[in-house]
């Protein structure tokens, strides 16, 4: 069975910072290129980070310019878990922040083409 499970969600000031994790179950990271994406109510989901596996892009890894400079991706291989570091967070980053995972063959793709999704973490920035 494959499994995705997001945490570290919660209810953060302006300007404080979160860690959201993406643990595996079922299979390794080292198999599949992860992504994380956000969805804010009445909005459209959007890509906020990618990061390339062992079997395919290795150290490849993209951040959305609306976070960039702010939230750092970073991969645990030992763990078999993929972290989202969110420092100055503002209001707007207000979302359910969700994982996926997808072939190694890029390591960066489209909402659409992720084959995994977790159940999401809810992360809420108050001004």
């Amino acid at each position: 069975e494959v499994q995705l499970v997001e945490s570290g969600g919660g209810l953060v000031q302006a300007g404080g910072s979160l860690r959201l994790s993406c643990a595996a179950s079922g299979f390794s990271f080292d198999s599949y290129s992860i992504g994380w994406f956000r969805q804010a109510p009445g909005k459209e989901r959007e890509r906020v980070s990618c990061i390339g596996s062992s079997a395919g892009s290795v150290g490849s890894t993209y951040v959305a310019d609306s976070v960039k400079g702010r939230f750092t991706i970073s991969s645990d291989n030992a763990k078999n878990t993929v972290s989202l570091q969110m420092d100055s967070l503002k209001p707007e980053d207000t979302a359910v922040y969700y994982c996926a995972a997808a072939s190694v063959s890029r390591y960066c793709w489209s909402a659409t083409e992720y084959d995994y999704w977790g159940q999401g973490t809810q992360v809420t920035v108050s001004s």
